[in-house]
């Protein structure tokens, strides 16, 4: 069982999941994914310290700031390879950016494969339970655009030029990152 709320933000209506006491879920409204990776229902609670905890947080980023990730306990739903690609999601910095390729190269070496096709990294992205978050806006196409954003392009756009950023900005951290 999930526990939901709903917030306004100046992106406009949040839901947030939880299981009890991580952040599971964080979609706009009528995004795509809506609730993709959750099984089973979500029951209407308020008042749990989780909530107060990502509404805390998401304050601090629309303000400008950029409160750590690390900050609220995450359990997105997800297979393990999406679960891993959310992971380098994390490690992109505030207000920089990276290519769907890239991530794929990272998860290529981490799984210790020769490579792995950017759609690999684009589809392992798109999913993501959790946006703003688990930063999936910081990833794009290889030309520099801002592709894929389940919470759509214009609010994508958003969320990285409040950060400072743009696509093709600054690439994600560590060694192996195409040129």
């Amino acid at each position: 069982m999930y526990y939901e709320t709903t917030c306004r933000f100046p992106v406009g209506t949040i839901t947030l999941a939880s299981d009890g006491t991580a952040l599971a879920g964080l979609w706009l409204e009528n995004q795509k994914y809506f609730g993709g990776t959750l099984n089973g229902g979500m029951a209407q609670k308020d008042d749990l310290p989780i909530f107060e905890k990502t509404v805390n947080w998401l304050e601090r980023y629309f303000s400008g700031q950029n409160p750590a990730i690390g900050e609220l306990p995450l359990a997105p739903a997800g297979k393990p390879f999406r679960q891993e690609v959310w992971k380098l999601l994390c490690d992109i910095p505030y207000g920089e950016t990276t290519t769907y390729g890239e991530i794929a190269q990272k998860m290529a070496v981490k799984l210790n494969k020769p490579g792995m096709s950017a759609q690999a990294g684009g589809g392992a992205v798109r999913p993501n339970p959790i946006l703003i978050i688990i930063p999936c806006h910081r990833g794009g196409g290889s030309n520099g655009s801002p592709t894929g954003f389940s919470g759509g392009i214009e609010k994508k756009k958003g969320r990285l030029g409040d950060e400072g950023g743009e696509m093709g900005k600054k690439k994600l951290p560590g060694k192996g990152n195409a040129t």
